[in-house]
């Protein structure tokens, strides 16, 4: 019997801090693709997880509130919104295990801002005050499984590997972005008006970051959603 993958999974957590918070979808996603989520806690002692790290296969970075933005050198923006300090706490320790492991990242929506930030990169704190010209809705009011726009997919980028194509239609439920990437990332994907819309490493087997939200994609028929999902899970599997 073939051992299905561990994939941790990073919570989110309510202002008042007694309890976690992660959307079944998040954990259906990884389950439907053949892994074993497993959802991980805050901790105060970085080093009593690291031996809990070991046990995982892959790391899955879901949506959420916004990010400090004291982690890329800035001060708030008045439209700035909730942040959980001890979740940014907690992913910053983190991401870099599984980047020098070498370790899977599917990193969604919030879950791509912080991977970004983490490993050196920027963002919008408030997209459609300060991108620097005109953008479309990317925070859509239609149902969660609507695909409002598409996105230009970055040609021989792990990607295109993956979904096969050079322009996918995704849903879009963000006021904040990557401005510009940290080392050793490109650009798997933009929206028409120039937002980066998914990003991967040049190093790594398997790093891939989306700003949509591709596990409330992933029970439409034949969407690339479900393909993302499962390479990622693959991927997790290869030791």
């Amino acid at each position: 019997m073939q051992v299905k993958p561990i994939i941790g999974m990073t919570a989110s957590m309510e202002v008042d801090g007694l309890e976690y918070k992660m959307n079944v979808r998040n954990v259906k996603a990884v389950e439907q693709a053949g892994g074993i989520p497993v959802i991980l806690p805050y901790y105060n002692d970085y080093q009593e997880i690291d031996s809990l790290l070991h046990k995982m296969d892959g790391l899955y970075l879901p949506g959420g509130y916004d990010i400090d933005p004291s982690l890329f050198g800035e001060e708030p923006h008045p439209d700035l919104g909730i942040i959980i300090p001890e979740r940014d706490r907690l992913e910053k320790e983190i991401i870099p295990h599984f980047l020098e492991a070498d370790k899977p990242i599917l990193a969604v929506c919030r879950g791509c801002q912080i991977l970004n930030v983490v490993t050196g990169g920027t963002m919008y704190q408030d997209l459609h005050s300060q991108y620097p010209s005109q953008l479309m809705q990317h925070t859509q009011k239609a149902a969660f499984h609507h695909r409002s726009h598409p996105v230009k997919v970055t040609p021989i980028s792990l990607l295109e590997k993956i979904v096969q194509t050079s322009e996918i239609r995704v849903n879009s439920y963000h006021h904040q972005a990557n401005r510009s990437l940290g080392k050793n990332f490109i650009v798997s994907a933009e929206a028409a008006d120039g937002v980066i819309e998914a990003f991967e490493s040049k190093i790594h087997r398997f790093v891939l970051g989306v700003q949509w939200h591709p596990e409330g994609l992933i029970h439409l028929s034949n969407d690339p959603s479900q393909t993302i999902y499962q390479r990622f899970v693959e991927a997790c599997k290869v030791k």
